[in-house]
């Protein structure tokens, strides 16, 4: 990615050559200040290498994590719709007691025959 901005590459720098004119730069020097930006180069190389690497597991970490935020959405939404009371046998008693005093009307003493069930509110 960033490899196409930069204009040169250690091996060109390695290779460029100068023309030597009268009152040129000392050739050591010269030789010696492109050693040093060879090295810069290939470590700038390694650096965006890596770089690039640590980017596309954090992407891929990124694009997983949403993906179990979005199944985890789901699941409390499955969750939230398929939330029932749970009906015990107290409950059922209950409401069919309920349901005997509303259908024979039963009284008070008939009731307690009922009580060791759960029927008496």
């Amino acid at each position: 990615m960033y490899q196409n901005k930069i204009k040169l590459t250690p091996q060109e720098i390695l290779e460029k050559s100068f023309k030597i004119d009268t009152r040129g730069y000392r050739l050591k020097e010269v030789d010696q200040f492109l050693d040093d930006i060879i090295t810069d180069y290939e470590q700038f190389y390694r650096i965006i290498g890596a770089l690039e690497q640590d980017k596309s597991e954090l992407m891929a970490e990124n694009m997983r994590l949403k993906q179990d935020l979005r199944n985890a959405k789901m699941n409390v939404e499955i969750v939230k719709n398929n939330e029932t009371p749970e009906v015990t046998n107290v409950d059922i008693i209950r409401r069919l007691s309920r349901l005997e005093k509303l259908v024979y009307g039963t009284g008070k003493s008939e009731r307690s025959s009922y009580s060791e069930f759960g029927s008496e509110e």
